[in-house]
């Protein structure tokens, strides 16, 4: 009798990586093999990893043993960019089978064989200068035993790779060039995703804004633009939300904003890096904008959007950051109508340009400063909110049940809570926004939800 392989997968990082696990599970799932959560044991375990993490070696380890110790015989595989940058050092993690890099992890079936433990790790893996194809990528809501989802979005990958070369940053290192989905090819993929029911899409990239249809790396295709690309989306029939993961400042033109001001499917919720408010540090981080620009995008973001909501990542304690310059990307950030930020303490990666400079910070000081701004971040994020006080938006609302209650975001991406009810679930409903409790999260009365705009539909 044969008995049907199990497969569970852990994914590190970015809303890329998801998009990318959740097509490589399709695959195996079309090929005999039935997909499992990790906790449960399974014959193989696929590790998809980032080069982000602050020390991806432990946290890869720690993965590792934690689906041996579930299934001891089992076959694991480690992918994704910490394979691609340093594959003999995860072949020499105890238990590891497969190390597949960046061209080869949509090929793992190609590699499985019979998929018995192996003496030492195989490793797969290319020059990234050879990584020039592009996989259009997306990922579905996982369905447990019960056949309910565990989310109601979906990550839909547009580009992948990166030309930027910034001073700090390994991911060109781990994903090659830039290169582009066809805008026919992410149409389909976003009409498959309306198919299992799904009300919103987050585009998700390396570089979005630096998409381009056809294949940059040899020089072919019609070079249609990111402008192009969500245009085309617009026109998806049965996606009621698409959300721009994030988007370089010097890339998010004026065609853009005005795009999305107008539509009536992209949310008004920029994502947009800063990465520093000190034209210096830009500099030597060799962004490719002065601080004078972010500003210019963000006022005009909110000439037409008053109520959008635009998140800014920054990086603390970058090599030759001073107290000046740190104040510096303090009161420029505290100057901006940004809504929240997210904040990287800087940490130095192998074989880039940055892992040369002083003088270093010492870590207790990048702490601190990450500190400072992730208080400046609930301060802007609690404007936000009180600025939104009393408007009334458009909520898509999340399948988990939480103790009796359910949360959802609004389109300006405004968390808020309500008691769980079924016929919300995966469903667009306005509510008015009055009230928070004590974490700040909207507090939405039952009674007082209009309405699904769509017809109440089974969750997905």
């Amino acid at each position: 009798m044969n008995f049907q392989k199990t497969v569970a997968f852990h994914t590190l990082g970015c809303k890329l990586n998801f998009a990318e696990t959740s097509t490589v599970a399709r695959q195996l799932e079309q090929n005999g093999y039935f997909k499992t959560d990790f906790e449960n044991g399974a014959d193989v375990y696929v590790i998809n990893t980032c080069s982000v993490t602050e020390d991806a070696n432990r946290e890869c380890r720690r993965i590792v043993r934690n689906a041996l110790r579930n299934s001891p015989d089992a076959f694991v595989i480690v992918t994704g960019c910490y394979a691609q940058l340093k594959p003999e050092e995860i072949a020499g993690i105890k238990g590891v089978d497969l190390v597949l890099g960046a061209q080869e992890k949509f090929n793992i079936l190609k590699f499985l064989d019979e998929g018995r433990k192996k003496e030492r790790a195989e490793i797969h893996s290319c020059q990234i200068e050879e990584v020039n194809s592009f996989i259009g990528s997306y990922s579905l809501p996982h369905r447990n035993h019960s056949g309910s989802a565990d989310r109601t979005r979906a990550f839909l990958k547009v580009q992948d790779g990166c030309d930027y070369n910034c001073s700090y940053c390994t991911i060109p290192m781990a994903r090659g060039a830039s290169r582009s989905d066809s805008i026919a090819n992410a149409v389909r993929n976003a009409e498959k995703i309306a198919e299992q029911g799904i009300k919103e899409i987050v585009l998700t990239g390396v570089n979005i804004g630096d998409f381009q249809s056809g294949n940059q790396v040899s020089g072919t295709g019609n070079q249609e633009k990111f402008i192009d690309l969500i245009s085309a989306l617009e026109k998806v029939a049965g996606i009621s939300r698409f959300r721009i993961s994030s988007i370089e400042p010097n890339l998010l033109s004026d065609e853009i904003i005005d795009f999305v001001s107008g539509s009536e499917k992209f949310v008004p919720h920029f994502h947009i890096p800063l990465q520093s408010g000190s034209d210096k540090i830009l500099g030597l981080m060799r962004r490719r904008y002065k601080r004078e620009l972010y500003s210019e995008r963000v006022q005009k973001i909110k000439s037409l959007l008053p109520h959008a909501c635009i998140g800014a990542d920054v990086i603390v304690g970058f090599p030759g950051e001073t107290e000046e310059d740190f104040l510096d990307t303090y009161n420029f950030i505290s100057s901006l109508d940004v809504s929240y930020l997210h904040v990287f303490t800087y940490s130095e990666r192998d074989n880039t340009e940055a892992v040369q400079f002083k003088p270093v910070v010492p870590i207790e000081e990048r702490r601190k400063r990450n500190k400072v701004l992730r208080n400046l971040s609930a301060s802007k994020q609690l404007k936000f909110y009180s600025d939104n006080t009393g408007t009334t938006r458009k909520v898509l609302f999340e399948i988990e049940n939480k103790d009796g209650s359910m949360f959802g975001f609004t389109d300006n991406y405004i968390k808020v809570k309500t008691t769980f009810n079924t016929e919300l679930i995966n469903q667009i409903s306005e509510v008015r926004l009055l009230q928070t409790d004590n974490t700040g999260t909207f507090l939405i009365p039952g009674s007082e939800i209009q309405s699904p705009t769509l017809k109440p539909q089974p969750a997905i």
